[in-house]
């Protein structure tokens, strides 16, 4: 009995060290299948009081294999922790192949599962914001499923498409469109992907070819792996609501104005009118989120097996908005033989897309926008009301004697159809034969079918009574199918040869088609709308069209990987593309790359090191192109029957006229990129750095050029631009605790500067893409050139001749001092690029709980608002932000709000430029795993809130926003967009 009582309360003692002998510090120590424990000091020692005999401790610490000691009748233990190699050895997916870690010699980002899908997101693009240095996201709508701009490095083209090469299990997709459509994207559920790893440079991407200029982005979904048959549950539902809401005035302020405006007396006594109607509050709801999934995973040693299925809902914060998605997975591995292994993956969605016209790209005209939902509610008086007394929607036209008909009822736009359904497919089969030992040939078979259906149908209903006519109620159905089928047949040969040198080999052959066709018909003057687009033969005026196209891509690549003694690298990459989109003299383009690597840690100098775990310098060069600017037949002289209808004898005939004027040197754009980086890692790999300096210059670039009337045309589409974009890319992560407490960061910054080297060959300098941005020789994408707001013309002063100034008008700056106000006053006075872009994440967890958060922001950019232009200007008929309260009068002598005048407008000038720098709160997650239950491996519930707050200048909605979507040259620029929702939800996940 004494013996028991002295083992139990026994102090073990003792010192850690690492294989080289020395301490090890933060060792943790912890009594088996307890939360008992405690940490090596300084020195490498501990102790631990009260072990019984047969105890076995622990010893767990980052960067070493973890070892169970038994004490037995010991109180004395000295442990040697082994280094674990495992880092060295984890694998990360690159085109056509893995790559050990160690061995990547480009610059590769990897995003794990659990990151992206830590926010609810309809779209993986969505969930690779700010995580990764060098890949900027921009989230241009918050519309459910809608569009998302994605640019690695920068913007790489002009006029052609800088969205990165999307590869998904083998198959290639990508993505682009307006802000109103849905993304491609939207139609794969991110919880079925494993990884994402981002191609950001040449060396990386030229495998390729003329995809990659923008980078490449590699999908791969989950597998299935052997052992025990696991079932899992994921689901989550949430509220969203609006961030925001934007100060207008109300009914009383608005009356008062109006009679300012027209003076006339309208309203005889405004402050008795109030508040009135709250139009925001109309439009925008707390809306539903939900996602359920359930998944299968498991398998023998021949065959392992990853099925699941899902089922997404979001409802926009806009009534009327929605994106539901259902999805399944299929992926399937069987080993027939010791040489041969066979596989698939099946990806199908069906999406329905319910969305709303928001943004229109029509700037400073107040007429174009109130004719999106969000324009409408913010100008629509507040003196008017939503609805009839029978309940129907009240047009404007009927109300107030039709004074204020030009505006739309809010509530017209929630009662318009606007429908689209996507049905994809995403089908991959494969065949793998071991030739003899180290040489494989996979054989693999792609497919990617996508089949639309897009409602619209605006009814008769909202239209006032005395506007009805024969083409009241307009409506439409579209119909577009895409199949795209791809066969690679990729060779692969791997040995090693006198223990020191590594060597792999990759050919490849692939040849791709893509075919696409869609028929449309369109048609206005319904009799009632009952039916309202499913019969569209009923309308009085109706129109068709049709479409159809074809292109091939043809590809031989090659690619040898060379390594010494894990310290030395070397990899050479080569791919030639033939595509039937190239002019018939540039039908093949060739992509070289060349990378080195070199471990510095490997050398014997740097080995004597303790603190330095790893150290790796990376170099590479490398040329890649970019086709998708490149539509079919656009090489090639075309015609066109739009607008080409004559009057012959009486009778309107179509004919057909050129439309387009051959260019056989039309050819991919060609980005030539050099890229140095530095990967180190402190203290056992416990703290890791990467850093990376680029410069990537982009020739060949397509542009449309003017041409001479007599030529018969007046365009040309060539390759006659060019830009350049270099950087600084920096990534950080550290494990600060890794006892009982464990606590990582990881944080991120990329600086990049955009350059237009030329534009058509060195005869134009600057040339304005709208009226208020440029493309100019030698400067960043995308400025703001403008006059220079100055105030307002004040009593007693006199006006600059030049332009429409007025007393309480706004006045503009004679920047050139010539007395008069000309084009050559206009100056640059904003960059909608920001200086840098930045993300930081945390986790924390003890005993059962987690935390993470994650923020993002940049700096430096500006942004357009051009909301401000239609709704700053008192013209009358149309409601007005709140700060027009302060406009100027006689008495008010206001030096930013200008006075009432009918039919007025402001200037373009910096008035609107605004700071675009923000700080986002994207994501906190609390959760908590239960102990475990009887039946269950897993079982952990989570609350979540997302956008929970935005530190930022800007007095738009949202900051992220850009209404013309994707463009090159449009870059930040707000025109009322669909904002983006702060939402708070919980979840439940359990494996049984």
């Amino acid at each position: 009995m004494g013996s028991d009582a002295w083992a139990q309360n026994r102090t073990v003692s003792g010192r850690v060290v690492g294989p080289d002998g020395g301490d090890l510090p933060g060792v943790s120590v912890v009594l088996k299948s307890t939360q008992r424990g405690t940490t090596t000091d300084a020195s490498g020692r501990f102790s631990i009081p009260n072990l019984p005999n047969d105890a076995v401790l622990t010893f767990s610490y980052i960067g070493y294999v973890s070892q169970d000691v038994t004490v037995g009748n010991r109180s004395t233990l000295d442990v040697t922790l082994q280094s674990d190699d495992r880092s060295l050895n984890e694998v990360v997916v690159v085109g056509y192949g893995t790559q050990r870690k160690v061995e990547t010699t480009g610059s590769i980002a990897s995003v794990k599962s659990s990151e992206l899908i830590q926010t609810p997101v309809s779209n993986v693009a969505q969930g690779l914001q700010a995580r990764v240095s060098g890949v900027q996201v921009n989230q241009n709508t918050g519309a459910p499923g809608g569009n998302i701009s994605v640019r690695i490095r920068g913007t790489n083209s002009i006029n052609g498409n800088s969205e990165p090469l999307y590869v998904v299990d083998g198959i290639q997709i990508s993505n682009s469109g307006g802000i109103n459509d849905v993304s491609p994207l939207s139609s794969i559920n991110p919880n079925d992907i494993e990884s994402v790893e981002i191609l950001k440079d040449a060396s990386a991407s030229a495998i390729y070819g003329s995809r990659a200029a923008n980078g490449v982005v590699l999908i791969t979904t989950k597998r299935g792996k052997t052992g025990a048959t696991r079932v899992t549950l994921d689901s989550y539902y949430g509220v969203q609501n609006a961030a925001r809401k934007l100060d207008l005035l109300n009914a009383a302020e608005f009356a008062q104005l109006e009679n300012e405006t027209f003076k006339n007396n309208f309203y005889t006594d405004p402050k008795s009118l109030g508040e009135g109607t709250d139009w925001q509050s109309f439009i925008f709801r707390q809306a539903p989120i939900q996602s359920h999934q359930l998944s299968i995973n498991g398998g023998s040693e021949k065959t392992q097996l990853s099925l699941s299925a899902n089922y997404f809902d979001q409802d926009g914060i806009i009534i009327n908005s929605n994106f539901k998605r259902y999805s399944l997975r299929l992926n399937l591995d069987h080993r027939i033989s010791d040489r041969f292994k066979v596989g698939t993956s099946i990806l199908g969605s069906r999406s329905t897309n319910s969305g709303v016209t928001t943004g229109s790209t029509t700037i400073g005209d107040g007429g174009a926008v109130v004719g999106t939902i969000m324009g409408s509610a913010i100008g629509a008086p507040p003196l008017l009301k939503p609805y009839r007394e029978d309940g129907t929607i009240w047009p404007f036209g009927e109300q107030a004697d039709g004074r204020y008909r030009e505006n739309a009822n809010p509530l017209n736009y929630l009662a318009i159809l606007n429908q689209l359904v996507i049905q994809r497919t995403l089908a991959n089969v494969y065949a793998d034969v071991t030739l003899m030992k180290g040489l494989t040939y996979r054989a693999s078979f792609n497919l990617d079918m996508d089949n639309r259906i897009r409602d619209t149908y605006s009814p008769r209903s909202i239209v006032s009574l005395t506007d009805l006519n024969d083409n009241s109620g307009s409506g439409s159905k579209t119909n577009s199918n895409n199949l795209t089928l791809l066969h690679e047949s990729i060779l692969t040969y791997g040995t090693t040869f006198a223990k020191v040198h590594s060597f792999k080999a990759t050919a490849v052959f692939a040849t791709q088609t893509g075919q696409s066709n869609s028929n449309s018909i369109s048609a206005t003057g319904f009799p009632n709308d009952a039916t309202q687009n499913e019969a569209l033969q009923l309308a009085l005026n109706r129109t068709v069209s049709s479409a159809r196209s074809t292109q091939r891509l043809d590809s031989y690549m090659g690619r040898i990987n060379y390594g010494f003694k894990d310290r030395y690298f070397l990899d050479l990459t080569a791919r030639i593309d033939g595509s039937s989109r190239f002019g018939a003299n540039n039908k093949y383009g060739l992509f070289p790359a060349i990378s080195a690597g070199w471990r510095i840690i490997e050398e014997p100098f740097a080995k004597s090191l303790s603190w330095l775990s790893d150290l790796k310098l990376r170099a590479s060069y490398g040329i890649t192109g970019n086709a998708a600017g490149i539509d079919p037949y656009q090489s090639l002289a075309t015609v066109s029957a739009s607008g080409s209808d004559y009057n012959i004898n009486h009778a309107y005939v179509t004919g057909i006229n050129p439309s387009g004027i051959a260019n056989p040197d039309l050819r991919w754009e060609r980005s030539a990129q050099t890229d140095v980086g530095l990967d180190i890692g402190l203290l056992n790999n416990r703290i890791s750095f990467i850093v990376d300096v680029y410069q990537k210059k982009t020739d060949d670039l397509l542009y449309v050029k003017a041409l001479p009337l007599s030529s018969g045309y007046s365009t040309i589409t060539g390759n006659f631009a060019a830009l350049e974009n270099k950087g600084l890319e920096l990534a950080a992560n550290a494990r600060i605790l890794d006892g009982p407490l464990k606590w990582s960061v990881s944080a991120n910054a990329t600086f990049n500067r955009n350059k237009v080297l030329s534009l058509d060959g060195g005869t134009t300098q600057e040339r304005f893409v709208t009226t208020y941005t440029v493309l100019k020789v030698g400067s960043p994408l995308g400025l703001f050139k403008t006059y220079v707001f100055d105030g307002i013309n004040q009593t007693g002063e006199s006006i600059t001749p030049g332009y429409d100034g007025r007393l309480g008008g706004h006045k503009v700056k004679d920047v050139n001092g010539d007395g008069t106000i000309t084009a050559a006053d206009q100056v640059i006075t904003g960059d909608p690029n920001p200086k840098f872009i930045y993300g930081f994440s945390t986790n924390l967890s003890f005993k059962n709980f987690d935390f993470s958060g994650f923020l993002s922001g940049t700096q430096g950019n500006d942004i357009y608002n051009a909301s401000r232009l239609s709704f700053e200007v008192p013209l009358g008929g149309r409601n007005l932000f709140k700060g027009v309260v302060n406009r100027w009068t006689p008495t008010n002598p206001s030096n930013q709000y200008v006075s009432p005048a009918q039919g007025s407008r402001l200037p373009v000038t910096n008035y609107v430029v605004e700071d675009g720098s923000y700080l986002r709160c994207r994501n906190v997650t609390l959760g908590y795993t239960l102990p475990r239950i009887k039946g269950t491996q897993n079982l952990r519930v989570y609350v979540s809130a997302n956008n929970l707050f935005t530190i930022t200048k800007y007095s738009g909605f949202d900051t992220e926003v850009n209404t013309y979507a994707g463009s090159n040259t449009q870059i930040g620029i707000d025109n009322l967009v669909y904002p983006q929702a702060k939402s708070f939800l919980g979840g439940l996940q359990i494996t049984l």
